[in-house]
């Protein structure tokens, strides 16, 4: 409805525009055509050394008929000479009229008004005798038509703002209404999506900014309900491997417990109590660093060598290397210096080559290497293992997805360490791929953003 106050004040103000721009055209026709009128009169008095009574009749006869509703002619002292009314006209008294006073100064005088569906008109001008005041003319009309004609325009214009004005009301019922109604769909929508049924599509037709925003809310509802359908099939998926762990050691414990065992099979499975144990610790570690990720806290970086790095992770893993019988080759050189979010690099390689260990062939070779491309640091995870099937690969970074379940689970994978690689690898604003190597194997490449240290320091 503020609307409509507005409307209505800005058309108030154009009616009384229009209204007095109209009386003024009206009022300056008048004037010129009153002011032309007395200065003729005065005219014919110019010639004379002073006005009498039978002198200023005999040169207003001449004149014949001005038009004027009322003609006065005085003398220089005020005195009325002449006046064109019959009846209560004032021959021979004395002017006060405020236009015949300002005449007599010597100044040209003109007054009009609207009033009472007439309008009224009245000039003066000074009567001169070779530069010396003789006398003054005086003019007053009463115009009915063209009053007749300012009212007929002020009640169109009238009219014509209040049919406008009708229109606005009507056309902003109209559009308050169909904008109270999309917004009620809105509301409704967003009550639904509220309640958790992220399914929920807003219908809003047309082009304006209410479509745009549905279409927007659209988008944002599909990704609420990706991200829901990710949540739950995680905790699904979390759920189902923790309980396979759990499952083992309630059975292995219920064994001891019931059964009368030697001492080396209770070893054995005491030992294997521990193992699953110990898969429960890496995967709960596992599930706290992607909780830690999805909570988008940024943290502190710093700067770190690849190579230095990549030392560290093939001494700590060489062990497990040399127990499996894979070969690991180190082609990285020193000052590959990056900027990273603390520990994330190693992480990154750490979980690399440690699959690249676990599915390896026995007897393999794990080689990593690094060069250096334009702004960018290319490292690069290669194994000889099984490798991973085509199909695969576009879900290979999805959250406890296996290639292979049964060697994955015997090898120890919980199947969230390549999706712990490539959440760290994509906060750090670097980009990670795989591809399967064309004599066997896999490769992993990592895109690292360089930094150099003499340059950007």
């Amino acid at each position: 409805m503020m609307y409509v106050g507005i409307t209505s004040v800005v058309l108030i103000f154009l009616n009384l525009y229009a209204a007095t721009t109209m009386r003024n055209l009206v009022f300056r026709s008048k004037e010129t055509s009153l002011e032309d009128k007395v200065q003729m009169a005065a005219s014919a008095f110019s010639g004379l050394r002073t006005i009498q009574e039978e002198s200023a009749e005999k040169i207003m006869d001449q004149l014949g008929n001005l038009n004027a509703t009322r003609v006065l002619v005085t003398d220089a002292s005020g005195l009325v000479l002449y006046d064109s009314l019959d009846e209560d006209a004032a021959l021979g008294q004395y002017a006060v009229l405020p236009e015949i006073v300002q005449a007599l100064g010597g100044n040209d005088v003109f007054y009009s008004s609207y009033g009472a569906g007439r309008l009224e008109s009245k000039a003066a001008t000074p009567i001169l005798y070779a530069g010396s005041l003789i006398g003054a003319v005086y003019m007053m009309e009463y115009d009915l038509d063209q009053g007749a004609l300012i009212a007929a325009l002020q009640q169109n214009i009238l009219w014509i703002s209040v049919v406008l004005e009708g229109a606005v009301i009507l056309f902003s019922l109209f559009f308050s209404e169909a904008f109270s109604r999309r917004m009620r769909q809105i509301f409704a929508s967003i009550r639904i999506i509220r309640e958790g049924d992220y399914s929920h599509k807003m219908q809003l037709r047309g082009h304006d900014e209410l479509a745009v925003l549905s279409s927007e809310f659209n988008a944002l509802t599909e990704r609420l309900q990706t991200s829901e359908q990710r949540r739950r099939q995680f905790v699904s998926d979390a759920s189902h491997e923790l309980k396979t762990p759990l499952t083992s050691i309630k059975l292995l414990s219920d064994s001891i417990l019931q059964n009368d065992m030697d001492t080396g099979t209770i070893r054995e499975f005491v030992e294997d109590i521990g193992n699953e144990a110990d898969r429960l610790t890496r995967m709960s570690q596992k599930l706290l660093s992607l909780t830690k990720m999805d909570a988008g806290k940024e943290a502190d970086r710093e700067v770190a060598d690849i190579a230095e790095t990549t030392d560290h992770v093939l001494r700590m893993l060489a062990p497990v290397a040399r127990l499996n019988g894979i070969t690991l080759e180190n082609c990285t050189s020193p000052g590959a210096t990056i900027l990273m979010i603390e520990d994330d690099l190693y992480q990154i390689l750490f979980n690399l080559v440690e699959n690249g260990i676990k599915y390896n062939r026995p007897g393999g070779t794990l080689t990593v290497d690094l060069e250096r491309q334009g702004d960018d640091w290319i490292l690069s995870v290669s194994d000889t293992g099984v490798g991973i099937p085509p199909e695969a690969i576009p879900y290979i970074f999805d959250r406890f997805y296996r290639v292979d379940k049964a060697r994955s689970r015997q090898a120890g994978g919980s199947g969230l360490g390549l999706s712990i690689v490539h959440d760290m690898v994509l906060r750090n604003d670097s980009t990670i791929s795989v591809a399967p190597r064309p004599e066997g194997g896999t490769c992993f490449t990592v895109v690292f953003p360089a930094f150099d240290i003499e340059e950007d320091i």
